[in-house]
């Protein structure tokens, strides 16, 4: 069989080149396209082949159906000294951002050069970029940090501007201030949304987990969550099998790892990914299992009334606070402080035969997309149709009682 290389584009997006400092601008660069002037790369970037696109509900394909844009916000945050996070700017100027300052930079950034964060605000979901660029000046205590973000109604098309994003992040650092490619970017992508509550309407509907990637070039699993899959096996092994169980059950499954953070927030997609799958004799009972991807302390009262949720934090504090969660992913270590969750955390027998098959039918996948370069099904396919045989279901977890206790 070949095996093709894990050591994939998704880790290498943990930490990014580090940031030049500011240098004279030159008169030649060209200040067009998304790129932004003055940044580190070229201003414009040559037009990319558009990607098929698939509006999905949860756990549904619905062919034809074309998701739009809707970028509802675009925000610069900075990192003051003396004021700590703060947002900088933002389009539009009268949408609610509080909390977004934290969420859009980790605790503990500063110990890194860049970073990317998938994140939940409210109805909506974010991606923001983060960057740390030393500079000589005392009042900023030699490092400049800042974050560029967007929020949409969806996570399915935040990766298209992972690269925007990124490059927009460089070109705050090195020209703070300037916010027209940004204002443009807003300008063309914004969407247009319903009215919220006490305006006589409802908030767009958030679909969970859209599963655009049986139509994805292989390129796109660069920056979409939905290219990790293969990671997140090779770094969990066989527990992976622990955390599939947990996921069936819709447990708060909490995963703490330090900076940097955007590997962690595909972990939490991958999470969620185990738990896509229908449960014989339960149907729709059974509660949705939420990718809230990076959380930290502002998040706890939202946490608290939450019955099913899959998160990631850098705060440690998070840990002693078992009220809020059921599962405690730290590195590779998955605990439960609940005895009668206990029983889960072993691996028996058929678990491992399950990963063993699980591993064989991997490496076929990957012959076939590395020799023939068929990339359908993907590997999140495979994995999802791997776990729904219903007599595998309960030969391995031996837990159809307490499922149907759980959910009924």
């Amino acid at each position: 069989m070949v095996e093709r290389g894990d050591a994939a584009p998704l880790l290498r997006w943990a930490e990014g080149p580090a940031v030049s400092p500011p240098r004279a601008p030159d008169p030649q660069a060209g200040g067009r396209g998304w790129g932004g002037g003055g940044g580190g790369r070229a201003a414009a970037e040559p037009p990319r082949r558009r990607e098929p696109e698939v509006l999905l509900q949860p756990g549904r394909l619905e062919l034809g159906d074309v998701e739009e844009d809707q970028v509802v916000a675009v925000f610069v945050v900075t990192f003051d000294p003396r004021s700590g996070n703060m947002v900088e700017w933002c389009l539009p100027q009268d949408i609610d951002l509080e909390g977004v300052e934290f969420k859009s930079m980790a605790s503990g950034s500063h110990k890194i050069q860049s970073d990317f964060i998938y994140f939940r605000k409210g109805p909506f979901f974010g991606l923001a970029c983060f960057a740390n660029m030393p500079v000589e000046s005392e009042l900023e205590r030699g490092a400049r940090m800042k974050s560029v973000g967007i929020l949409s109604p969806s996570y399915t098309l935040l990766y298209r501007y992972m690269h925007f994003l990124e490059n927009q992040v460089r070109h705050q650092l090195e020209t703070p201030g300037h916010y027209s490619h940004l204002a443009a970017f807003y300008e063309d992508k914004k969407g247009v949304l319903h009215a919220g509550p006490g305006r006589g309407g409802s908030l767009p509907p958030v679909c969970w987990l859209p599963s655009i990637h049986r139509y994805m070039y292989p390129e796109m699993k660069i920056t979409h969550p939905a290219g990790c899959m293969s990671q997140f096996i090779k770094f969990f092994g066989e527990q992976i099998l622990i955390l599939w169980k947990f996921a069936l059950l819709r447990k708060r499954i909490l995963i703490f790892s330090p900076p940097p953070v955007g590997v962690v927030c595909y972990r939490v997609y991958c999470c969620c990914c185990l738990a896509n799958v229908s449960l014989p004799g339960i149907g729709g009972t059974v509660p949705e299992s939420k990718p809230f991807f990076y959380v930290n302390v502002a998040d706890i009262e939202s946490l608290e009334v939450e019955l099913s949720y899959v998160a990631c934090t850098t705060e440690k504090i998070f840990e002693e606070k078992r009220e809020l969660y059921d599962v405690y992913v730290d590195n590779q270590n998955v605990r439960t402080h609940h005895d009668h969750l206990q029983p889960l955390l072993k691996i028996n027998s058929a678990d491992r035969e399950k990963f063993r098959r699980l591993n064989e039918q991997r490496q076929m996948l990957l012959y076939s997309q590395e020799v023939e370069g068929d990339y359908n099904p993907c590997e999140e396919d495979l994995f999802v149709l791997h776990m729904t045989t219903a007599q595998e279901l309960c030969l391995s977890l031996g837990i159809q009682g307490l499922l149907t206790h759980c959910f009924l």
